[in-house]
């Protein structure tokens, strides 16, 4: 509840309120039209909070830098989904070519796997 989380964060509930107005958090409701936050809006607050108290961002300068935060999060998930394929292509190419990197100078290992290169 909105009570609470201002108490734990040391805020005017007002303050929450202004940053769920700026679209920085969506606590659902109850059908008493009750706030109720998750733990994932309390790590989103105390995110919000620590760029406000500790570096001075504005809340436009939050709500950029959340904005970047969540695209850089989809970026990463986008490209580990296009590495996976990649491995998942060369393994197949290798498998159906009968391909053995016993000989290579560089040993190719299957995914998740460190490489260790032979000096000659």
């Amino acid at each position: 509840m909105i009570s609470v989380v201002a108490r734990r964060f040391e805020v005017h509930p007002q303050t929450l309120r202004l940053y769920e107005r700026e679209g920085l958090v969506k606590p659902s409701r109850t059908q008493g039209n009750t706030r109720l936050y998750s733990e994932e809006d309390v790590e989103r607050l105390a995110f919000i909070l620590s760029l406000t108290r500790d570096l001075g961002v504005n809340l436009a300068g939050v709500e950029i830098i959340m904005n970047l935060r969540r695209k850089i999060e989809t970026m990463q998930q986008e490209m580990e989904r296009f590495i996976g394929q990649v491995r998942e292509e060369l393994g197949k190419r290798r498998r159906e070519e009968g391909i053995d990197s016993s000989h290579a100078l560089v040993k190719v290992t299957g995914p998740g796997r460190n490489l260790k290169v032979e000096k000659r």
